[in-house]
């Protein structure tokens, strides 16, 4: 069976094959991806698993724990786990470094720790943070740390020096989930404010600026390609945003209750999303399969990123006239498009074995029920394979004000970014200047003027 209580933290192993999940239950479980694959459930910690991350070999599995400890694990059935403790208070976040070497971790305690994976010991602490510590991750090249908490700061670390070389102070709230873009040269951080910020590392700018949820973002993940992001947020919601564009794409409402993660995979065709629910679901996606400028051009016949409720959004699932038995859904394997995958959540358990006090629970999908039926979504068309009848429309004027809100929204986003440029052009016509004065300056003055007489 799947997790018992709320989903917080979710990873793809970098091998494809498996889809790893920690949980308020105390469990870490570990998804085969494989038609019929075992699944196995991890029991070591002492309280709520906090945040969990793929070794990039995917040999290994770390878990952090409000129970102030970080745990390595083997990702099989022997489910081998070290124990890694230096932290005073509960672990938010763990992340591997790029090489694999090393571990980060944010705590309550106020501090980011770094961790050698081989020596299994802790190395430094950086503690310039005044509060809570909710989230660390590496730069893809390992040189930087980033950091956020509720002292409502994102911090920069230099991990050779470690000293604190940045630090962003722009939000209203705490900030809880901070990561670097595949290339490294941008952050994003999310939080309280309802608010997802990016900023241009080369120049310390804010370059985007997204209010699209009604709650804390909890989570979010870059699409490897750079051109997408997804956030997940205590508004029950997981959204799609088209950063070349700067604007949301699509709103997807499979859970019921606040959205904890999400997780690209790390080719980009899968995303998986786990909540308050207890539910991991999993989706599939065509930004691999078709062109960028295909996607645009239909998402841009839309009226509006987010109206609701739309056809072209993954709905709440409701009760339907004319109930009949549920069958299993079959999935066209040739369409490319977002698909809630699997449920994990609601599974039937085939058995049981234990291994060194560790649980392993071996399941396979079931066929979903009423309130679990597939949705199957095209991007890349804009239409709906399969609709529900949905209760408690809002009324025409609703609609109507929500789509005046979102367009504002898009108009204020826009102005931002043509202040960012005219911001830049201005600075280069003053460099301009400053460099014409200077040539000036060094060629002195005419010879006509020398040679005019003096009286």
């Amino acid at each position: 069976m799947g997790h018992r209580d709320a989903v917080t933290c979710s990873d793809f192993n970098p091998n494809h094959k498996q889809l790893a999940s920690g949980s308020v239950d105390k469990s870490l479980m570990i998804w085969n991806l494989a038609p019929k694959g075992r699944v196995f459930r991890f029991v070591g910690h002492q309280d709520v698993v906090t945040g969990v991350h793929f070794s990039p070999s995917g040999n290994l599995v770390a878990t952090s724990s409000k129970d102030k400890t970080v745990r390595l694990w083997t990702p099989s059935i022997k489910g081998d786990s070290k124990v890694f403790k230096a932290h005073t208070a509960a672990v938010r976040s763990v992340a591997f470094s790029h090489d694999g070497q090393k571990l980060v971790t944010a705590s309550d305690d106020k501090s980011v720790k770094v961790w050698s994976v081989h020596r299994q010991c802790f190395i430094y602490s950086l503690n310039q943070h005044t509060n809570w510590v909710r989230c660390a991750r590496f730069c893809p090249d390992n040189r930087l740390i980033a950091s956020c908490g509720d002292d409502r700061t994102v911090r920069l670390w230099d991990t050779s020096t470690k000293h604190c070389i940045n630090c962003f102070t722009d939000y209203g709230g705490s900030a809880m989930f901070v990561d670097f873009n595949s290339s490294g040269t941008c952050i994003a951080s999310s939080g309280a404010d309802k608010s997802l910020k990016i900023w241009d590392l080369r120049t310390n700018r804010l370059i985007q600026h997204y209010q699209v949820h009604s709650a804390d973002i909890n989570s979010f993940s870059f699409h490897p390609s750079n051109k997408y992001l997804i956030t997940a947020s205590s508004d029950s919601t997981v959204k799609i945003l088209d950063l070349l564009e700067g604007r949301l794409i699509y709103t997807l409402h499979g859970h019921k209750g606040a959205v904890n993660t999400v997780a690209f995979s790390r080719a980009g065709d899968l995303f998986a999303s786990g909540g308050a629910d207890c539910q991991v679901l999993m989706w599939r996606t065509n930004f691999d399969t078709k062109s960028y400028q295909d996607v645009q051009q239909q998402c841009g016949r839309r009226s509006s990123p987010d109206p609701h409720p739309h056809l072209a959004d993954i709905q709440p699932r409701g009760p339907r006239l004319n109930y009949t038995q549920p069958t299993d859904v079959q999935v066209d394997p040739v369409l490319h498009d977002f698909t809630c995958k699997f449920n994990f959540s609601k599974s039937v358990r085939a058995g049981i074995t234990g291994v060194n006090g560790d649980i392993i629970d071996q399941i396979k999908p079931t066929p979903l029920n009423r309130q679990d039926e597939e949705l199957i979504l095209d991007l890349a068309s804009g239409q709906m394979h399969s609709v529900e009848v949905l209760s408690d429309h809002p009324s025409s004027l609703d609609s109507t004000l929500q789509h005046i809100v979102q367009q504002l929204d898009i108009l204020t986003q826009t102005v931002s970014v043509l202040e960012e440029r005219l911001t830049l052009t201005d600075d280069k016509l003053k460099e301009c200047l400053l460099q014409q004065s200077q040539i000036l300056k060094d060629i002195g003055p005419s010879e006509e003027e020398e040679e005019l007489p003096v009286n």
